[in-house]
């Protein structure tokens, strides 16, 4: 590694991290599920500080992670939801602007935001990545530590 290569220890240590984890109620029973699987991955990487809200859907769920992030209270937070394909337009504006959302508001205040709103064709798929929302924990506390790191 050369000099101007920063490293920083990559092994996921949540304590002493506050992380927002936002849920939109729309497609409950996978959201629920993501959910779920996130906040226990959060606890089991030793995050005490949960906060965990929920709005009605995809496209709410930038509004309050700006909402969070303004309080300063958090290291990171984590974005829950499920948009499926249905017969019109609908669902490629809601995937667009609630992804673009999550990240400008990201990009704003410099708080990573772990986007898991799933955007699938069918149940079958959202099924499937129900798991994201774990990968979504561990997204979330690795880069509030990396950024952690950059900082110091």
């Amino acid at each position: 590694m050369s000099q101007d290569q920063v490293q920083f220890d990559q092994q996921l240590d949540g304590s002493g991290l506050s992380v927002a984890v936002v849920q939109a109620r729309f497609n409950a029973q996978i959201v629920d599920a993501l959910a779920d699987g996130c906040i226990g991955e959060l606890k089991r990487l030793g995050v005490a500080n949960i906060e965990h809200v929920k709005v009605p859907g995809a496209l709410e769920i930038p509004l309050a992670l700006q909402a969070l992030a303004m309080t300063e209270r958090f290291d990171c937070m984590v974005a829950l939801g499920c948009v499926e394909r249905g017969e019109t337009y609908h669902f490629e504006l809601v995937c667009n602007d609630s992804g673009r959302g999550v990240m400008d508001v990201q990009l704003a205040t410099g708080i990573p935001i772990a986007n898991a709103i799933l955007t699938v064709e069918n149940d079958a798929q959202a099924r499937a990545r129900v798991p994201k929302g774990v990968d979504a924990a561990r997204v979330a506390v690795e880069m509030a530590c990396t950024l952690k790191g950059i900082q110091r």
